[in-house]
């Protein structure tokens, strides 16, 4: 028995009195279509039995696979699951569902699994932060596009915030009400893994390997500016953006002596900012009044619980759309700065 004849897509197109281009529109670029007519092919296609055209043979045709890779400077799991790189991501989707693209992941960290160049593959290449190692970047393919965010690639396109701005406005805001006992908290700021009291002895990673860098300048130009040598102002280092890692270095600072106990600390994330407002709860110790505190992001969460968090709003989601409609070609491939806002909240009035 001769088995029935596979449809194709110029099967379906003489069904709908459309055009081939139409047909592979509504799977591929579901934006050139109105809502009406794609709905329309992809249910006459479902009656039909056509579920779409071959990506394989069309990768072959023309040299393309639509997919686009996201190189992450972190593991799998911890992206996922940081507010800030999750919001980016949604970003990055958003336009390429829209455009019929696929998103491949590639973790920054924990990679040693996937097989070497696994992610030649896609059609370019959006670099997420900076990587612990260059052995990833460098097996990308060459000639492909490359963007990258909060940090810079020679020779490639960056999308950017003015970090040192940022920390030194919202720095400038907390300290007008001139506290006695400011301190820091960073995120991996530190040549060596350093999970605690920053001590003199310890080296700082250079300004081309951490936005911690830049954000630590902004903080300590408002500090001289009203008189705090930068010495003078104690320091902690988180490794990891996690409740679980920022609580021990937060409860070594909370249970000082009151009289040594910072009365405002400026941090480096909202993460590390709400552990802060969480331990300080715990331990009775009021925000605002005893202790001001400051985070950078803008995510969500910090919004939505009392006390409200004084933070600096970047938009990570717009992030991902521009650097996604960079690899795609709907913007031109050059760099971006991204504004950010101030939003006051009580944790620092």
């Amino acid at each position: 028995m001769t088995p029935p004849r596979r449809m194709t897509l110029k099967d379906l197109a003489r069904e709908l009195g459309v055009s081939t281009a139409t047909i592979s529109n509504a799977f591929n670029r579901p934006d050139q279509l109105s809502p009406a007519l794609r709905n329309r092919v992809l249910e006459k296609a479902r009656q039909l039995g056509y579920a779409g055209p071959d990506a394989k043979a069309r990768s072959l045709r023309t040299g393309r696979s639509r997919i686009v890779a996201v190189v992450l400077a972190e593991s799998l799991t911890y992206s996922l699951n940081d507010a800030v790189a999750s919001e980016f991501l949604s970003g990055v989707a958003e336009v390429l569902d829209a455009r019929g693209h696929t998103l491949l992941l590639l973790p920054g960290r924990g990679h040693a699994s996937q097989p070497s160049g696994s992610g030649n593959i896609a059609d370019g290449f959006i670099v997420y932060g900076l990587m612990p190692n260059s052995q990833l970047i460098s097996e990308l393919a060459p000639q492909r596009p490359l963007v990258s965010v909060d940090f810079d690639i020679a020779g490639s396109p960056a999308i950017h915030i003015n970090d040192t701005a940022a920390s030194q406005h919202i720095a400038e805001h907390a300290l007008r009400k001139r506290p006695q006992r400011p301190a820091i908290i960073n995120l991996r700021l530190t040549e060596q893994a350093c999970n605690g009291r920053i001590t003199p002895e310890q080296r700082f990673l250079p300004h081309s390997s951490t936005i911690s860098r830049a954000r630590l300048s902004g903080f300590h130009q408002a500090l001289q500016a009203c008189g705090f040598a930068s010495q003078q102002v104690p320091m902690w280092n988180i490794e990891e953006n996690t409740f679980e890692v920022c609580a021990p270095v937060v409860e070594e600072i909370l249970d000082q002596p009151e009289h040594q106990r910072p009365d405002l600390l400026l941090c480096m994330s909202d993460r590390i900012a709400l552990t802060v407002l969480t331990c300080a709860e715990q331990r009775n110790i009021r925000v605002p009044e005893d202790l001001q505190i400051t985070g950078f992001d803008g995510i969500a969460e910090g919004q939505y619980r009392a006390p409200r968090l004084t933070t600096v709003r970047q938009d990570s989601v717009e992030k991902g759309r521009i650097a996604a409609k960079m690899i795609l070609g709907s913007m031109p491939m050059v760099p971006q700065e991204l504004t950010t806002e101030l939003i006051i909240g009580e944790s620092c009035p």
